[in-house]
């Protein structure tokens, strides 16, 4: 009786199977990133436009001060991606706009949400834990892209 022996498993990395299916791997990340990107800055959007108007804002004014939460969010996020990606230092000042805009953002939507009580403050706090959570996630999958700091 002959006994079948298993491969040899070593510890260097195997190839890829594919550079068609890593594209495709990568352009499909990029989309749905981008679609759920998209849906939860317009939720969002509209939880803090809704908060907005509770507390006295009309108009125009209502209308645009949602976007300077996801406007700080997307600025401070570009500074650091043009960082990581040349391989400079990130500036401390958009690490604390990011943060800042982040705990800005999940503050509206609980905010929207806390009326029904805590289960629809994280329903309500959900899109800009999702908004938030995608980006920097999922920059790994870009080649080159530096991320650590």
């Amino acid at each position: 009786m002959t006994a079948l022996a298993a491969p040899a498993v070593t510890s260097r990395c195997l190839p890829a199977v594919s550079g068609g299916v890593d594209r495709a791997i990568r352009v499909s990340t990029a989309v749905v990133v981008l679609a759920v990107a998209g849906i939860a800055a317009y939720i969002s959007h509209w939880h803090a436009y809704a908060v907005v108007r509770e507390y006295g804002e009309t108009g125009v004014t209502a209308q645009l001060e949602p976007a300077t939460i996801d406007g700080l969010v997307y600025a401070s996020s570009m500074v650091i991606l043009y960082a990581a990606r040349h391989r400079l230092p990130v500036p401390r000042l958009a690490r604390w706009m990011l943060a800042l805009g982040i705990l800005a953002s999940l503050a509206v939507n609980v905010a929207q949400g806390w009326s029904h009580g805590l289960v629809g403050a994280v329903v309500a706090a959900w899109p800009a834990v999702s908004l938030v959570g995608h980006p920097g996630g999922h920059l790994r999958a870009v080649p080159g892209l530096r991320t650590g700091s």
